[in-house]
């Protein structure tokens, strides 16, 4: 299920952000993208173009993926005017599509750098909650090579957990919280032999807190939207 992670009060709040930032970057800051229209921040960012890995063909070729659309060589990764950054041309590295202007695709990086700061400063946890979440996409790369200042958003998220099924070796124990639920939020634990740890729901929207046991081996949730840890478990 689906659910939008700004709450009433956080919208409010991103709104006047974006209001004081104006309509677009002023090129001072993580990368000059323009936030999406309507004057709210939109935490879904457009797709990066698909990466295929490199991998060494015999000849000392790079080989692609059978259906991967294949890059352009890190050589002709350049501006149609002006040039790349050291950053840039690290963050375009194996991402630009034959044909395609890798100034797009730096665009991508730099929209989604921009909406993490709109979003942090209306409320830090629909940052990290969106990053976990998945609708701020892609944001490891771009954030390393792009914006770096968001790194600690990045590596909280990366101990999160979004809504759906989580098992095995990436059941990490300790204290989380669902700062902004559906009125349909559930959840369960389970432990190694299926027997229910705990459970629970919430139909107020407002922050749900569990503690997830290390006996734990499967943790699922609905409409909670995404975990985050908590204090000295982040």
């Amino acid at each position: 299920m689906r659910h939008p992670f700004l709450t009433s009060t956080a919208v409010a709040l991103a709104t006047a952000v974006l209001a004081a930032c104006g309509g677009s970057s002023d090129g001072s800051g993580d990368g000059g993208g323009k936030p999406a229209a309507g004057g709210t921040p939109s935490a879904v960012a457009p797709p990066a173009p698909s990466v295929a890995g490199p991998a060494a063909s015999p000849a000392g070729t790079r080989a692609t993926k059978p259906g991967a659309t294949p890059k352009a060589p890190a050589g002709d990764v350049t501006p149609a005017t002006g040039s790349f950054t050291k950053k840039q041309k690290e963050y375009l590295t194996d991402r630009v599509p034959k044909g395609m202007d890798p100034a797009a695709v730096l665009q991508t990086g730099q929209e989604t750098c921009d909406r993490l700061r709109y979003l942090v400063k209306a409320d830090r946890n629909i940052a990290v909650g969106a990053i976990v979440s998945g609708e701020v996409a892609d944001a490891e790369p771009a954030v390393a090579h792009l914006c770096p200042q968001h790194q600690d958003l990045v590596d909280e998220a990366a101990l999160g957990y979004a809504d759906g099924t989580h098992e095995g070796a990436t059941i990490r124990p300790g204290g989380y919280r669902a700062p902004s639920p559906t009125k349909a939020c559930s959840w369960q634990l389970t432990g190694a032999d299926g027997k229910e740890l705990e459970s629970g729901s919430s139909d107020t929207g407002e922050q749900v807190e569990i503690t997830v046991p290390q006996s734990a081996r499967t943790f699922t949730s609905t409409g909670c939207y995404a975990w985050l840890p908590q204090g000295d478990d982040r």
